[in-house]
């Protein structure tokens, strides 16, 4: 699946693979320690967070990973 931003997607896919590798031959095994996607993740939330500004979608209340997750209004 491409991502919202067409310049998004190589780093989706990227992301993808690492998570699914990570998932597959270690978290499964019980080697759950340690983020090695992480890098990579930030890097596609930037691209894709830019993306929607772009293309002025509107994500009201869909921040729950965000800034303002925790936060009551």
């Amino acid at each position: 699946m491409n991502s919202v931003g067409e310049a998004c997607t190589e780093l989706k896919r990227e992301y993808d693979q690492c998570f699914n590798r990570w998932f597959a031959e270690k978290f499964l095994k019980g080697e759950s320690a340690g983020d090695p996607c992480g890098q990579l993740f930030k890097r596609y939330q930037l691209c894709v967070q830019k993306a929607i500004k772009e293309k002025d979608i509107p994500i009201e209340g869909l921040e729950f990973m965000g800034p303002s997750k925790g936060k009551t209004e």
